[in-house]
């Protein structure tokens, strides 16, 4: 697809897939690609208090139709979650254009910074601070696994971190967000249908379990005398299986042991889990059973345990009117819930707010795997343009 193979070379991971952080020299590609894609177009190019990016077809204002995505990756994640999104913005313009179409409202694309959190931990990272989400000086004080705080991070990008945080202006400016993705999930693939429209995301959040114990020789501790993080751990990520039941997830996809040798026991383990579920008390519940298991584990191995939350967002449910103005604008497409965040749902709790889903044949996200057909990709580019048409006539 064109746009998405002009960055198919941009941080690529060895690995697998790719990994693009933001305020990296990554991320400072992709920006330019994107300014260079929108200018091409004649759009207006502006960066927010916070490193959004904002591309202006005619002048801004305020109440301003939106659309965008995310141009960041989770380590070794896919091509297409969020640059579909921002691709197809820049090919619903020019679907429009072709047509002869003029906004007669402010119409806005925005290139979110940092939603995956795969850099600094807090995902939605751009959009939670514009809207107040997390507190500025939480957010300055973030550390990336090399130790560098995001307001240094901000600051060698050529942004000022002192200015981070909520950003009235620029939310005054979205009068109704739209947000393209591809689906992260099989939905579509039942149902037949190449686009289609969200429901709600699950309420979910990461917390970080920190296990200290004893780090000692591998050789020559005998089992009896060892106090090793590593195991309690271990314990806890069996307990986040047990307890995601009933339709909820939970998932440790990242363990750090310290100093990490192959003959050393750990002297400390950092674990993330990520837990989801239907509401807010669901959630909390997962994360309860998860935390007692994680108690008792590191009891009994004599090691103690800190838990902090570092992120969390209550089930968000889209603009229902919103969400039935588009459908009858695009046929009648399926309406699908998902477990998955965006920056659509952090935005939803002050502006109307829809996203549209483009079919994922895989089913995969998150993962090399993750894929959408050119001829979907088409459908749902053609799909953002007659629903931003609509919007902004």
């Amino acid at each position: 697809m064109t746009g998405l193979d002009d960055i198919a070379g941009v941080g690529v991971d060895r690995r697998g897939g790719f990994s693009r952080h933001g305020f990296t020299r990554v991320d400072a590609e992709l920006r330019e690609w994107f300014e260079g894609e929108a200018r091409r177009r004649g759009l207006g190019v502006e960066a927010d208090r916070n490193g959004n990016i904002w591309a202006w077809w005619g002048e801004p204002g305020d109440g301003a139709v939106v659309t965008g995505s995310h141009l960041d990756s989770v380590p070794g994640g896919g091509a297409f979650d969020g640059p579909l999104g921002v691709v197809a913005a820049l090919q619903a313009v020019d679907l429009l254009r072709d047509k002869g179409f003029m906004p007669r409202t402010p119409l806005a694309l925005v290139v979110f910074v940092e939603e995956e959190g795969g850099r600094f931990g807090s995902a939605c990272l751009g959009s939670r601070l514009m809207t107040g989400a997390i507190d500025a000086d939480r957010a300055r004080a973030l550390t990336d696994p090399d130790g560098t705080t995001l307001a240094d991070a901000v600051r060698s990008a050529g942004l000022d971190p002192a200015r981070l945080g909520r950003d009235d202006a620029a939310l005054r400016r979205i009068g109704v967000f739209v947000e393209l993705h591809v689906e992260q999930g099989r939905g579509l693939v039942d149902l037949g249908a190449p686009v289609g429209l969200a429901s709600s995301i699950l309420a979910h959040g990461r917390w970080r379990f920190r296990f200290t114990g004893e780090g000692n020789h591998a050789g020559a501790t005998l089992m009896g005398d060892r106090r090793d993080p590593v195991v309690a751990a271990a314990a806890t990520v069996l307990a986040a299986r047990r307890a995601a039941t009933g339709g909820a997830r939970a998932t440790v996809g990242r363990i750090l042991p310290t100093p990490g040798g192959t003959n050393v026991i750990a002297s400390s383990v950092d674990l993330w889990l990520d837990a989801r579920a239907d509401g807010t008390p669901r959630t909390r519940e997962v994360v309860a059973d998860v935390t007692a298991a994680a108690q008792a584990a590191a009891a009994d191995e004599g090691c103690s345990l800190q838990v902090t939350e570092e992120s969390y967002g209550d089930t968000v449910v889209f603009d229902r009117v919103l969400a039935d103005d588009l459908n009858a604008t695009l046929g009648d497409v399926p309406v699908l819930a998902t477990g998955a965040g965006h920056d659509a749902g952090v935005l939803a709790a002050h502006r109307p707010t829809a996203m549209l889903f483009v079919r994922n044949p895989t089913g995969v996200s998150h993962a090399p795997e993750e894929h959408a057909e050119p001829a979907d990709c088409a459908e749902g580019a053609a799909a953002l343009a007659r629903v931003l048409e609509h919007l902004a006539r």
